[in-house]
């Protein structure tokens, strides 16, 4: 599987400048081959920041901040336990009640929980 270095700009960064999902512009987006997404949008008049993270099939999460200091930092922090969390949960997606997506249940709840 790929590892940290292996992130790279979004649709060749052709959504940079575009309304992102939460309302603000998208200032950084990037997608990792492991099925993974980082996106920050911002809109200054608002003093709001938002960072998204996706794991292909698995997850969707939001955060929010109040300035871009901390959205900044929470970036360099979730990058790399993104591509931690993907090189844990299995490859093939959720399966029912398979014992797998059980366990891929706790690992994403501790990413959440590390990450509110």
């Amino acid at each position: 599987m790929s590892d940290e270095r292996d992130w790279s700009p979004t649709e060749g960064g052709h959504t940079l400048g575009l309304l992102g999902a939460e309302g603000g512009t998208i200032v950084r987006d990037e997608v990792h081959p492991a099925g993974l997404r980082l996106t920050l949008e911002e809109d200054l008049s608002r003093s709001f920041h938002a960072l998204t993270c996706g794991v292909s099939g698995w997850l969707v999460h939001r955060r929010f901040f109040t300035s871009e200091a901390e959205a900044e930092a929470a970036w360099a922090e979730m990058r790399p336990a993104l591509v931690e969390l993907a090189l844990q949960l299995p490859p093939s997606g959720p399966k029912g009640l398979d014992p797998a997506t059980r366990e891929a249940g706790a690992k994403l709840g501790a990413f959440l929980a590390r990450f509110p």
